[in-house]
C-alpha cells in the first residue's frame, strides 16, 4: 500500500515554482490584451465602414455633386472605402505620393474622369475643365495646321527684295555677269590679248636685229678718226 501511494505521488507533476507562475500570468495577461485590441480594431473597422456608407449614400443623393474628395487615409481605410464605393456602383481612385498622404476620390458613373483629369490629379494639380477645353482646342488647331502644311508641300520662301535693285547704285542696272568683259585666252601669250603686246616680232627677227646693231657698233669703233 505504501509502495502504491509512493508510485502515485512520484508520477504526479511537481507544483510550479514561483517563477513559472509569474511567467504564465504574464502570458495570460498579454493574450487578453491582444484579444481586446483585436476586438477594438474590428469594431473600429465596422464603425468606419458604416460612416463611409453614409457619406457615399449622401453623395449619391446629392445631384449637385459629381465627385467627392476624402481626407488622407491609411491603407486599410482606403481599402474599406473602395469596397463601399464598388458596392454602391461608383468609381474611385487613390492619389498621392506618400502612403500617409494618399487620399480617395469618388465619381459618379455618368461623370467618370477622363485620362487628362486623372493625370492632373496624379501630378497633384487641381482639375480645371475650362482650361482643359482651351488646351484641347489649341491642340486640335495645331494638328489641323500641320495636316494642311503637309498637304500643300514645302513652302518656297522668296526674298523681300532683289539684290540687283538694292545695289543698283553700285553695280548699275545691268547684271555683273552681263557687264563683265569676256576675255578669250590666247594659246601663245596666255590671257594677255595680242593687241596689247607692243613687240610683235618673232624671236628670230629680234635676234637678227640685235646682231646687226652689234656689228654696226663694232665697225664704228674700228674706223680711224678723221683729220
Amino acid at each position: 500500500m505504501a509502495d502504491l501511494l509512493g508510485s502515485i505521488l512520484s508520477s504526479m507533476e511537481k507544483p510550479p515554482s514561483l517563477g513559472d507562475q509569474e511567467s504564465r500570468r504574464k502570458a495570460r495577461e498579454q493574450a487578453a490584451r491582444l484579444k481586446k485590441l483585436q476586438e477594438q480594431e474590428k469594431q473600429q473597422k465596422v464603425e468606419f465602414r458604416k460612416r463611409m456608407e453614409k457619406e457615399v449614400s449622401d453623395f449619391i443623393q446629392d445631384s449637385r455633386q459629381i465627385k467627392k474628395k476624402f481626407q488622407p487615409m491609411n491603407k486599410i481605410e482606403r481599402s474599406i472605402l473602395h469596397d463601399v464605393v464598388e458596392v454602391a456602383g461608383l468609381t474611385s481612385f487613390s492619389f498621392g505620393e506618400d502612403d500617409e498622404c494618399r487620399y480617395v476620390m469618388i465619381f459618379k458613373k455618368e461623370f467618370a474622369p477622363s485620362d487628362e483629369e486623372l493625370e492632373s490629379y496624379r501630378r497633384g494639380e487641381e482639375w480645371d475643365p475650362q482650361k482643359a477645353e482651351e488646351k484641347r482646342k489649341l491642340k486640335e488647331l495645331a494638328q489641323r495646321q500641320e495636316a494642311e502644311a503637309a498637304r500643300q508641300g514645302p513652302v518656297v520662301v522668296s526674298p523681300a527684295s532683289d539684290y540687283k535693285d538694292k545695289y543698283s547704285h553700285l553695280i548699275g542696272k545691268g547684271a555683273a555677269k552681263d557687264a563683265a568683259h569676256m576675255l578669250q585666252a590666247n594659246k601663245t601669250y596666255g590671257c594677255v590679248p595680242v593687241a596689247n603686246k607692243r613687240d610683235t616680232r618673232s624671236i628670230e627677227e629680234a635676234m637678227n636685229e640685235i646682231r646687226a646693231k652689234k656689228r654696226l657698233r663694232q665697225s664704228g669703233d674700228e674706223l680711224p678718226p678723221t683729220s
